[in-house]
């Protein structure tokens, strides 16, 4: 793991930085490459993010402009280069990237740390729509990956699809297990967890049992007034 502070840890600015690495480029051609390389699959871009992001890199003189250019009646295109500090900065957050592993918060991950406040019923039932759409999605990967295979693109490009493809297989395997672990009660998983929800809505029935009175006698003090 590292502690490393940096200026920026939007993927996004990692984007437009390797795109500047290859050629000078204007906003639109930044945008229209990393779709026509799919990035946009595996980095969030919009037009809004992507000018806030190169505002940025200015500020941090990662980047500068290299010319304006004006073709007849049509706006205005700033064409961007990437500065020395940029560069720099570039391969050594790429570096860090690939060798350091950084803890990640997933939103399944925090949705399965705070399950019990579900039935265990209602769960295998949310499980089994999980692992079908999961299975859809990896049908979805592979038909891209035949798709890349006939059209003989260097694997270099699809990586990205390859490790989504074995994140999602994981999620999938993991999903399937949970689910044959609460239906059989493994390690008393499901009853554990029933026992569990049942104190705390005894409990939440006490308190409002408790309250009830209260709310009685604050009414009552109220028709007394009027």
């Amino acid at each position: 793991m590292t502690d490393t502070k940096r200026p920026f840890s939007n993927p996004l600015a990692l984007a437009i930085l390797v795109l500047l690495y290859e050629r000078p480029m204007h906003p639109y051609e930044m945008a229209t490459t990393l779709r026509e390389r799919r990035k946009e699959s595996s980095i969030k871009l919009n037009y809004g993010s992507l000018y806030a992001v190169i505002e940025q890199l200015l500020r941090e003189e990662f980047i500068a402009v290299r010319e304006v250019m004006k073709e007849g009646k049509r706006p205005e295109k700033t064409v961007y280069q990437l500065r020395a500090a940029g560069e720099a900065e570039l391969i050594d957050w790429m570096r860090e990237l690939v060798s350091s592993p950084v803890k990640e918060y997933p939103m399944f991950e925090a949705a399965i740390s705070l399950l019990p406040v579900l039935p265990p019923e209602e769960v295998m039932d949310l499980l089994e729509i999980r692992i079908g759409l999961l299975e859809k999605t990896i049908e979805e990967i592979d038909e891209e990956d035949r798709t890349c295979r006939e059209m003989k693109l260097p694997r270099l490009f699809s990586l990205e699809s390859e490790y989504f493809r074995a994140i999602t297989r994981a999620e999938h395997e993991f999903s399937k297990d949970l689910l044959s672990d609460i239906k059989r009660d493994a390690g008393g998983l499901r009853s554990g967890w029933t026992k569990m929800r049942n104190q705390l809505l005894a409990a939440k029935a006490g308190d409002r049992k408790k309250q009830a009175p209260h709310t009685a006698i604050r009414g009552d003090k109220k028709r007394k007034e009027q």
